[in-house]
């Protein structure tokens, strides 16, 4: 992404990590861009004692920046609902301005940063808007693969065709009905909002046989097709009753005050309700009289 003109240096505060650092400032103080990390201050008293980093298992750091300034305004659109949205109110208190910002990601190996547009622009609200924010975007990508595992998706609905008695040796269809799903959340005073998606299926037809994960979710047949084969049917060769199991794996995405759409690690894998089916076994006999010639005969 091309610099833009808000992200020159200027008067206007530069938000790195948790500091604040103006154009005067950075020629006074030696901030560090890393997250959460300070630099020295020349002439400060200096200690002995190593620094040992801590354990990060995200390769990047991140750098929250002003953003949508008078010719970023012009240039996105997306500033314009954005700082919109922002600016009426929020945060815990619901009162609270926000800030609107960029964030830039560098390699956390890479000396000096090189930093790259990540995403936004996101609004970000704080207790105390006179001071910079933490950077909650990067908190909350933190939470956010817990959160979506306890979010209340609902599971898939299977059906089957025929149901609940099938034969043996015959085409069984089956098929789940799925649905994408939405769930509302404050996460450290912020409105998000995750998305669950259907991705994909794995089945257990209850005889051993499994089938999946596949993007295959199947789907009922017309009446006087039923029989045929489909790509999710299964042919039983024992006769007794079966449990159909069914599990979904959801593919997760999540927005921080209305802000763009950012994935979610990980999937949300939601088992159904198992399905009871019965598989009978089918016989032909051949009649050659009826019951009332021969009322001892077969079904008589």
């Amino acid at each position: 992404m091309p610099v833009l003109p808000s992200m020159l240096a200027s008067e206007d505060p530069t938000w790195l990590d948790s500091t604040v650092v103006t154009s005067q400032d950075k020629e006074i103080a030696g901030v560090s861009p890393r997250v959460g990390t300070v630099g020295s201050v020349p002439g400060a008293p200096s200690t002995d004692e190593p620094t040992v980093p801590e354990a990060n298992p995200d390769p990047y750091i991140y750098d929250m920046r002003d953003a949508c300034t008078d010719g970023d305004s012009r240039t996105f659109d997306q500033c314009i609902a954005v700082v919109a949205g922002c600016s009426t109110g929020g945060g815990e208190s619901g009162t609270e301005s926000g800030t609107v910002l960029y964030r830039y990601k560098s390699r956390a190996d890479i000396t000096p940063p090189a930093w790259s547009f990540d995403s936004g622009p996101h609004c970000v609200y704080t207790d105390k808007p006179a001071e910079k924010p933490r950077d909650v975007l990067a908190e909350i990508a933190g939470q956010i693969a817990h959160e979506f595992q306890q979010v209340p998706i609902a599971p898939a609905v299977i059906g089957s065709q025929p149901g609940p008695h099938t034969l043996r040796g015959r085409e069984t269809n089956v098929w789940a009905e799925a649905a994408t799903q939405t769930f509302q959340l404050n996460l450290l005073g912020q409105e998000v909002t995750i998305t669950a998606t259907p991705a994909a299926y794995t089945w257990d037809y209850g005889d051993g046989t499994l089938f999946g994960p596949t993007d295959v979710h199947g789907a009922p047949l017309h009446e006087d097709r039923i029989g045929e084969q489909t790509r999710t049917s299964h042919v039983y060769t024992e006769t007794g009753e079966k449990y159909i199991n069914l599990t979904t794996h959801f593919n997760g995405t999540y927005t921080v005050n209305g802000g763009p759409e950012l994935p979610i690690p990980g999937q949300g894998n939601i088992p159904s309700a198992p399905l009871w089916i019965k598989v009978w076994r089918a016989q032909i006999n051949l009649y050659a009289d009826n019951c009332f010639e021969n009322p001892n005969g077969i079904g008589c």
